[in-house]
């Protein structure tokens, strides 16, 4: 008969289930410090021993990492999603920055729908809350705050999704982003016309979201995204006609 003995899970076991869970969802982040041994052991009411053993577990594969006297943090999993050089690859060549786009508008879009659909109350209210904050940032002459805000706000947007594949696949997608690997995201928000449509293009995806409206969330997210791609087209030929112009000046000059 195919039937075992039942015995009781390890306190060990339920540790280190509970921090891939926490991983998994996105909860805990590459980068973040896990609580001190004690602080931990008292919050998830197991023995010191018993965390240091699922914290063994976890490091050896590869998920949690220790820094010597700074204590244990969520490793880097995502850090090999991309090798440097295709990274590398992709910096290098124009076609990949529209690919790139190309292909955050389609996932992005599918999240939004999936966000107005099973995304929480709580969910939506993060994302609410940091669009608010976008909202604050947009009236400082300096760019850099609100362009940062920009890249959490779609990754709220993901995380509302609840698709875990979909999560770990456009954080790292995200990563690129933030590393300006593709492009440099604060020239675009410098300009302040741009910077005023980029603001209203996230408020009306906000709506959509608040609204629960699937398929306007999806269009609002694929129009913001297809704006990007058509500024950055624009401004990668207006480079190449300042480039022509400064060959002429200097012919000029040179005559």
């Amino acid at each position: 008969m195919p039937f075992q003995k039942i015995t009781s899970e390890k306190l060990a076991s339920a540790v280190t289930r509970q921090i891939e869970h926490l991983i998994l969802r996105g909860i805990l982040r590459p980068g973040d410090r896990l609580p001190a041994e004690r602080e931990l052991s008292d919050r998830l009411g197991v023995s010191r021993p018993s965390l240091r053993e699922a914290v063994a577990e976890l490091q050896g594969r590869g998920l949690l990492t220790s820094r010597a006297g700074a204590g244990v943090y969520v490793a880097d999993v995502l850090g090999n999603a991309f090798s440097p050089a295709l990274t590398q690859l992709f910096a290098s060549h124009e076609d990949a920055l529209f690919d790139y786009i190309a292909f955050r508008r389609d996932m992005e879009g599918l999240a939004a729908a999936r966000a107005a659909t099973h995304g929480s109350d709580t969910d939506l209210a993060l994302v609410d809350t940091i669009f608010r904050k976008m909202e604050a940032a947009h009236d400082k002459r300096d760019p850099s705050d609100e362009a940062a805000l920009d890249a959490d706000f779609h990754m709220a947007i993901v995380e509302a999704s609840h698709n875990v594949i979909m999560l770990h696949m456009m954080r790292s997608m995200m990563d690129l982003l933030r590393e300006g690997v593709f492009y440099n995201r604060s020239v675009m928000f410098r300009r302040r016309t741009t910077r005023d449509v980029l603001l209203d293009q996230h408020r009306a995806i906000n709506v959509a979201l608040q609204d629960r409206d699937a398929a306007g969330a999806k269009t609002a997210v694929e129009a913001h995204l297809n704006y990007v791609r058509g500024s950055l087209s624009d401004q990668k030929e207006a480079d190449r006609h300042e480039d022509v112009a400064r060959l002429r000046l200097q012919q000029e000059v040179e005559r």
